[in-house]
């Protein structure tokens, strides 16, 4: 479906669709200043409240595998409706949890409500816009994106100080409950159900194996999951070291969390000027050597008690500048050998990404110390681990299929 769009149509579904692409960042990013507060009235600690955002990414993770054969049988509107009330209902049910297993549990089920609304978004791309736009509408995209970590911790520290944390999940709720009802009046269904495809297990494991085997694909996927990786063990890790280390306030957190992020989505518009001049393969090696060197040196002076609040910004700072030119070119480079598996191919990136994201959630959440060593750790190990996939995976690669005008991917 790529029929010609008039430029207010045009701003209109780039409002829609960036709205369903922002609702899982904006779930995340909320209710990180309200950690505290949270722990505080569930009666239990802000590193064990870390576990409700790793069972948010598990949720990420698996319905990004979960949605990729639906959209394709169903057509793009009725998971996407599904996935919407589901959400809706999870929010609900986040706002009046009374124990923290209860909030890990509904969370989970946000993620996977919210999930629909990215997947469907980046499928609705490719079916309404002709192919020689989907770059730049991926962009901006990311740019509605890029608003999350910047407005939404800011607002989650006002509402949860003047409110109290259950006021966020409201917000969502409301938010939930827009999104859907503007999909429901005004975004088109842009694709035919195939009632022949198969939602046996078979054929789906067949077609994600035919990914799996492939040496680029395999590579790039690592690479860029484990670095990237290190956004969720810094979101994981950030409410404990900012407002119990260094005991700044929920506020003035949101504001730390919106200015770090300039870096990640900065430099994530800044590589697409690079690429002008460079390719995805020149930039990803360098950039990753950085991030090691920024995750090495968070390191060093955390074991060293020389990680003052000025030094932990700058290198944090840095740290995920490098992630904003990592993530689009591993990600261009991994989809770049698939015309027929695209979108097979762009869940497993998808689940792989969020896997492993969630899996370092978790270390982090698991480890219960007064400073910011887990966090630190976690992050030199995200870059070192990543450049050593990327070293070691371009042996087997025999001939590299190059992509020209990377952008990012959403998930």
């Amino acid at each position: 479906m790529t029929t010609t769009i008039t430029p207010s149509r045009f701003f209109f579904l780039i409002l829609i669709l960036g709205a369903l692409t922002a609702l899982g960042p904006f779930s995340i990013d909320m209710y990180l200043p309200g950690f505290p507060a949270i722990a505080k009235d569930l009666g239990t600690d802000v590193t064990t409240i870390g576990f409700s955002l790793t069972s948010f990414f598990i949720g990420i993770s698996a319905g990004q595998l979960l949605y990729g054969p639906l959209l394709d049988k169903y057509g793009r509107k009725k998971p996407l409706y599904a996935g919407l009330v589901l959400y809706i209902i999870a929010s609900v049910g986040c706002m009046y949890s009374h124990t923290i297993q209860s909030l890990i549990i509904l969370r989970f089920f946000q993620a996977i409500g919210s999930c629909a609304a990215t997947v469907a978004a980046v499928a609705m791309v490719r079916d309404i816009f002709p192919v020689k736009d989907n770059a730049r509408v991926f962009a901006l995209l990311m740019l509605v994106v890029g608003a999350s970590p910047m407005v939404a911790p800011a607002v989650g520290g006002y509402v949860t100080t003047a409110f109290g944390w259950n006021a966020v999940f409201l917000i969502l709720t409301i938010l939930g409950a827009i999104i859907f009802l503007a999909c429901l009046l005004w975004l088109p269904e842009s694709y035919q159900p195939d009632k022949s495809l198969s939602l046996k297990p078979k054929p789906i494991i067949t077609n994600f194996l035919a990914v799996l085997t492939n040496a680029q694909f395999t590579t790039y996927a690592l690479a860029g999951a484990l670095s990237f990786a290190g956004i969720f063990t810094y979101v994981s890790g950030s409410p404990k070291v900012f407002m119990e280390v260094y005991q700044v306030s929920g506020q003035v957190y949101g504001w730390i969390f919106a200015g770090l992020s300039v870096g990640f989505i900065g430099c994530s518009q800044v590589n697409s000027i690079l690429l002008r001049r460079f390719q995805s393969r020149q930039i990803i090696p360098i950039a990753l050597a950085f991030q090691s060197a920024f995750g090495i040196l968070l390191l060093f002076a955390a074991i060293t008690n020389l990680l003052t609040l000025t030094l932990l910004l700058i290198l944090l700072f840095g740290y995920l500048c490098c992630l904003g030119f990592v993530n689009p070119n591993t990600a261009a480079l991994c989809l770049a050998p698939f015309s027929k598996n695209a979108g097979s191919a762009s869940a497993v990136m998808g689940a792989l990404q969020l896997g492993i994201g969630a899996v370092t959630s978790a270390a982090v959440s698991a480890v219960k110390t007064p400073d910011a060593t887990p966090m630190t750790l976690t992050l030199a190990c995200c870059g070192l681990s990543a450049l050593a996939v990327l070293l070691i995976g371009r042996k087997f690669i025999k001939e590299e299929t190059q992509m020209h005008g990377a952008h990012a991917i959403l998930h």
